[in-house]
């Protein structure tokens, strides 16, 4: 775990040894099983998760009972409800497990206390959340403008891996179209 957050974060930023166990020293690790929530709609949110390994999903049911897939989310990438725990709020999301999945969380105070201890770590995360929010406007700007095909394709194209991962049924709905649909373009 330790090995893969390091990695992760010199994508971006060098660290010394001694600067990396003081980032190492912030994080906790937390392991689940295929069909396990981590979060769950009306919970409080405190932390913000790494996945080192697995596959998550992150959706919304609405009143109909309908789940809408907001993100995925496999090995180097942040997942959380980002609006309860920034404001506080019952989390609105439900994470769950698509495969055994093992995470390092860091609390949204922790997170403030090693930016302010490494002020690399600040620019980390701002490079971080600044490429989550380009992913962000992409899809949206995705399910407002392309059609079905072309979303498949954008989809196939940014994540294939994810093809082989994850079930057609929840493809379809992250892309917004029915089973049945998605097995035509397929």
């Amino acid at each position: 775990m330790k090995e893969a957050l390091r990695k992760h974060i010199e994508e971006i930023v060098p660290l010394t040894d001694e600067q990396f166990d003081i980032v190492f020293s912030y994080f906790r690790p937390k392991k689940l099983q295929k069909k396990d929530f981590l979060v769950k709609q009306g919970d409080s949110v405190n932390c913000e998760y790494f996945v080192v390994s697995g596959l998550v999903k992150a959706f919304y049911t609405d009143d109909e009972g309908k789940d809408h897939i907001m993100q995925f989310a496999m090995e180097n990438w942040w997942v959380t409800d980002y609006q309860a725990l920034l404001h506080k709020n019952p989390a609105q999301l439900d994470i769950d497990c698509l495969e055994d999945t093992k995470l390092l969380c860091i609390t949204l105070e922790d997170k403030d206390k090693l930016c302010a201890a490494l002020h690399k770590m600040e620019y980390f995360f701002r490079k971080k959340s600044n490429s989550g929010y380009v992913a962000l406007q992409r899809r949206i700007l995705s399910l407002l403008n392309n059609d079905a095909k072309e979303r498949y394709e954008q989809f196939m194209s940014l994540y294939p891996s994810l093809y082989q991962r994850v079930s057609k049924t929840l493809i379809a709905a992250y892309l917004g179209v029915t089973r049945e649909t998605l097995s035509r373009l397929a």
